[in-house]
């Protein structure tokens, strides 16, 4: 379970913290600058206060039930009861694989599919300390999945069984008249043996934003689909995405995957050693937002020495910024990251197809708010001068492709971090399109059905949109 204001004081320690970024940014270890910091330091206390090293040894050796009884219990016992318990929590609540097959029409923008990831968004906010330390209770993740299987492109979702399966299918058949939503009996993801096996290989991709998280990306109002314009007029961003699926061979596979966790704020009452209450995501938004309009973060008025003029001076495109960061950080929020895995029998790789894959993020980009970028990849750099990094990246693989099965994420770089999406964002990247999505291979039921099936689920989310798992 990680704590992110940890990187945040490590990022303020001077000369530590910038040479650290500089590494992360260029996908570089730093765990062998940090040996050399810690080499230094001794060096730098046997200089100036003549202590030799002997002397250190034993100060350390003395000192050692303080700091190993810290690292043993913060770093081994504590972290792997975390993980054992918020395991156990995960399969007593079980998960499914949903298929949505897409409405003959979609009239709907993608607010409509906003509405239903809100509906199923839940912090999993624990009564008490035993639900969190013995129960492991805690958010668990949604999957959004876009899927082409030979170039057939598939919606669909995977989530937990208790409570969230019955909230998502009510509230998608209660927005999208006509759509059919089915539990696979065999997951899809199951076709293909891990890592690849004899017959497939693989190359898989971490997404993200480039910026922090609080800035938006460009989302369906800034296309303004919210207005609901006529299908000829529609600018959907969706849709390169769903041409580059739709365009591969039937040796091929393309598994597109949105990995989200509902946020909460972290406390000692929910799994982390800390006083108090940490900080709300958007807490940096408006920060950012007051140091842009120059403004009392408490007051809101010009802060001393400006004056109120200076709050109407900003430009157009800083009010189109400030506005968006706004209006995302009143909607709820997701933690989490993409990933995309590009399957294909061994002989037939088509490197060709990979970079129209990661351009289709770019409709999602401002370039004065946030874009979207590989964070991580299946490769290294120097792997025909280092024999040795061949055989890590077959691990790599393996170990993507059963977090993709899992439906998990965990970060191979420090640059290759979870990240804060808002409902507004997620449902921009993953909804339902209309005619405007002309894929003749796109998912769809043939007829459209006027009624939702009989034996709908009757259950609902309660009121604050948290169900009790």
């Amino acid at each position: 379970m990680s704590i992110d204001y940890k990187e945040d004081i490590v990022d303020k320690i001077p000369v530590l913290g910038g040479t650290i970024n500089w590494l992360a940014g260029n996908d570089a270890d730093y765990g062998g600058v940090l040996f050399g910091l810690c080499v230094i330091l001794l060096a730098s206390m046997w200089w100036f206060t003549g202590i030799s090293f002997g002397q250190i040894f034993i100060i350390t050796a003395v000192l050692a039930p303080v700091w190993l009884t810290y690292f043993v219990f913060r770093h081994l016992f504590f972290n792997k009861w975390m993980d054992y318990v918020g395991k156990s929590f995960a399969l007593r609540n079980g998960r499914t694989t949903l298929r949505i097959k897409l409405p003959p029409e979609v009239q709907k923008s993608p607010e409509a599919m906003e509405f239903v990831i809100s509906q199923i968004h839940n912090a999993a906010n624990p009564d008490n300390l035993m639900q969190t330390y013995l129960q492991g209770k805690r958010p668990l993740p949604f999957s959004f999945e876009i899927v082409s299987i030979g170039g057939e492109v598939r919606f669909y979702v995977n989530v937990p069984t208790s409570k969230t399966k019955d909230a998502f299918e009510v509230n998608m058949y209660a927005q999208y008249p006509g759509v059919e939503i089915t539990e696979e009996p065999v997951d899809y993801a199951a076709e293909i043996p891990l890592g690849g096996g004899e017959k497939w290989d693989m190359m898989s991709f971490h997404m993200g934003k480039k910026k922090e998280g609080i800035f938006p990306i460009k989302t369906y109002i800034d296309f303004e689909l919210n207005r609901m314009p006529k299908e000829e007029e529609k600018v959907d961003p969706m849709t390169p995405m769903l041409e580059v699926l739709s365009s591969i061979q039937p040796h091929e596979r393309i598994y597109v995957q949105f990995v989200m966790k509902s946020f909460r704020k972290d406390s000692f009452k929910n799994g982390q050693l800390i006083t108090g209450e940490g900080p709300d995501w958007n807490k940096k938004l408006y920060e950012e937002v007051n140091s842009m309009m120059n403004r009392d973060p408490d007051t809101k008025a010009a802060k001393e020495g400006g004056s109120a003029e200076e709050l109407a001076r900003l430009t157009t495109a800083e009010r189109n910024k400030i506005e968006a960061m706004e209006r995302n950080a009143a909607k709820y929020a997701y933690k989490g990251a993409i990933r995309w895995i590009y399957f294909v029998e061994k002989g037939k790789f088509n490197g060709d197809i990979i970079n129209p894959v990661i351009r289709s993020f770019s409709q999602y980009d401002i370039a004065d708010r946030n874009l979207i970028g590989v964070r991580w990849r299946t490769d290294a750099g120097y792997q025909d001068i280092f024999r040795w990094q061949k055989k890590q990246i077959v691990g790599w693989k393996k170990q993507e492709h059963k977090e993709y099965k899992t439906r998990v994420f965990y970060n191979k770089a420090r640059s290759d971090q979870e990240t804060y999406w808002t409902i507004e964002e997620l449902a921009t990247m993953f909804h339902l399109p209309g005619k405007v999505a002309l894929t003749p291979s796109l998912d769809r039921v043939e007829s459209t059905r006027s009624t939702a099936p009989a034996n709908l689920p009757t259950g609902h989310l309660p009121e604050s949109h948290e169900p009790t798992y």
